[in-house]
């Protein structure tokens, strides 16, 4: 085999890797076309980012209303306004860590439902 026959084999193995394969064809029914719009925008992952954030932030809220601040009013009494009667609360603590561990629980499940059906 000549050198120029080398190089346009070459050059067309080149021309094959940077040519753009075609798109898939669209899925056909409602069922096929929604599980393909979850998975490529990756909406199971925004839901689960979302959600979660959310139960954090309730986490959060009560950890800072019902420990943190009775605290600073002990310290700083002005804070809060009004009479204070400086109690630790964890009831609503501990509330917001079993909800957010049971919500956890829960999608947990769901994405590994959704991993089987081949939803990523």
């Amino acid at each position: 085999m000549s050198t120029d026959a080398k190089m346009l084999e070459e050059l067309q193995e080149i021309r094959k890797l940077l040519t753009p394969a075609p798109k898939p064809e669209p899925p056909e029914g409602l069922i096929n076309e929604f599980v393909a719009f979850i998975s490529s925008y990756k909406v199971l992952g925004l839901a689960v980012a979302f959600i979660l954030g959310i139960y954090i932030g309730h986490m959060v809220q009560a950890l800072v209303n019902n420990f943190i601040m009775p605290l600073v009013q002990i310290v700083y009494p002005g804070i809060g306004g009004g009479v204070t009667d400086y109690v630790l609360n964890a009831g609503p603590i501990l509330d917001s860590m079993i909800t957010f561990v049971v919500v956890s629980l829960v999608i947990f499940i769901i994405v590994k439902i959704a991993a089987r059906m081949g939803i990523d």
